[in-house]
């Protein structure tokens, strides 16, 4: 059978997914850019795009070792990568879209975009997790990208500032061009280019919030789900850019380079092992990765934006897991978010403890579920785990095609500005109700499996 479709940009041949009836289109190209550039989106291409495979992700610490042989990468190596293959390249600006495989141009199906997280140094939009979604089944369109990380995504120096005034958070304007790409060019693949939301998990769900934090953002999409990185705190806001120059300043002395010329020239390993050896050690390594007030996508901090009421005004749901990164304070970030909404913002924890081993519902735990993708896991998944992500996928599609999770079939989940609760997903009956705070604090001194 052929799935062959145009688009704007030309004909374009996808495959069978991984889920029977899901279609997908692997790999696009959505933007170019050359090192410590601004992407250049994608509007043309000369013949049949071939998306049967996967494209290249960026580049990473793990692009240079072998992860089976690092005992502290152990944990989420087995869950989420273990027996797959990946290709690494600075040509990294790829996506992928899955549908339902009757789909047509004029469906307008609503379409869910994932922007991956991993500390904005690692990870891909194609690990097992998110290999072949089942949204498509429950009619929404979905979306998984690529963008750039580490020094090569968020490198900021004096010498980089563009003619536009803008430095750094390479990796932020790869996603908003992501989304832009979307936009123009879902409708072909029977998307609904006016029903996009947004959804992101830890640095991707910080991701997610700068892009609704963003002027840039206004009009892209009309909805934003977080997971384990909801909101603003004190702690996250994003720098100015001259704090954070001194960091990138020593790194690129460091790196053995004089010259920002020297930089382009440096070998990525070069570059990513240089980070990896400093960043714990040079005052600002702790966050140099995280996004600065380049006066482009980021114009403020978030907690300024925020007390302004200038963050997008759409539907929100936003959660974090049991045994989560700093849970009490994820906790308190979800909570914050949800009272400080104009429209419905609705708040989950997630607290079902894996089969498998007793590392309970670790950092990350609950995309299986939200994917849907359980049967590709090593984990002895029960019929208990296969209806609480039947619950997931199908709040969460709803959510996507109506702003609001709820439908007859399903416990009513009430927003958290009216009820002051979460919706509790995971070891008993789904329900509406709150953790305890004390356990919270415990588990974060306690934790087994913090994040990658």
């Amino acid at each position: 059978m052929s799935y062959e479709i145009t688009t704007p940009c030309g004909k374009i041949k996808g495959t069978e997914g991984r889920v029977k009836g899901v279609i997908a289109y692997k790999g696009i190209r959505y933007a170019t850019a050359g090192r410590f550039e601004y992407p250049v989106q994608i509007r043309h291409w000369d013949g049949i795009y071939d998306a049967t495979e996967y494209g290249n992700c960026a580049y990473q610490p793990r692009s240079f070792y072998n992860e089976e042989d690092v005992p502290e990468k152990a944990f989420y190596f087995n869950e989420f990568r273990r027996g797959e293959t990946y290709t690494y390249s600075e040509d990294c600006l790829f996506l992928n879209v899955f549908v339902p495989e009757n789909a047509k141009a004029g469906d307008k199906l609503p379409v869910l975009l994932y922007i991956h997280g991993g500390a904005f140094l690692g990870g891909c939009g194609h690990e097992k997790h998110f290999d072949c979604p089942q949204w498509p089944l429950h009619g929404v369109i979905g979306v998984t990208i690529n963008y750039r990380l580490g020094p090569l995504g968020f490198m900021a120096l004096p010498q980089l500032v563009d003619s536009e005034g803008r430095v750094g958070n390479y990796g932020l304007y790869d996603q908003h061009t992501a989304i832009c790409w979307v936009k123009d060019n879902i409708k072909a693949f029977g998307g609904d280019p006016d029903k996009i939301t947004i959804m992101g998990q830890s640095a991707g769900a910080m991701s997610v919030s700068q892009q609704c934090l963003s002027p840039l953002s206004h009009g892209l999409f009309r909805g934003a789900v977080m997971s384990s990185g909801c909101g603003v705190h004190k702690m996250m806001n994003c720098k100015a850019r001259q704090e954070a120059y001194p960091f990138w300043q020593e790194f690129m002395k460091r790196c053995g380079c004089n010259t920002v010329e020297e930089l382009k020239e440096a070998s990525p390993e070069q570059i990513i092992n240089t980070f990896q050896k400093i960043r714990k050690k040079v005052k600002g390594g702790g966050s140099a990765l995280f996004p600065i007030i380049d006066n482009g996508l980021v114009v403020d901090k978030g907690t300024n934006i925020v007390a302004r009421g200038e963050q997008m005004q759409i539907p929100y749901m936003c959660g974090l897991t049991s045994q989560d990164v700093l849970p009490p304070i994820l906790y308190q970030m979800a909570g914050d978010w949800c009272k400080k909404q104009e429209m419905a913002a609705y708040g989950w924890f997630f607290d079902r403890q894996l089969p498998g081993d007793d590392c309970g519902a670790w950092h990350s735990s609950d995309l299986w579920y939200w994917f849907g993708t359980l049967d590709h896991s090593w984990r002895p998944f029960t019929v208990k785990d296969q209806e609480l992500s039947r619950q997931m996928v199908t709040y969460l599609c709803n959510f996507v095609k109506t702003g609001n999770p709820n439908d007859d079939g399903l416990l009513n989940w009430q927003t958290y500005k009216n009820s002051g609760k979460f919706l509790l997903l995971g070891e008993k009956n789904t329900h509406m109700g709150n953790p305890s705070r004390r356990k919270l604090i415990w588990t974060m001194l306690t934790n087994k499996a913090v994040g990658e």
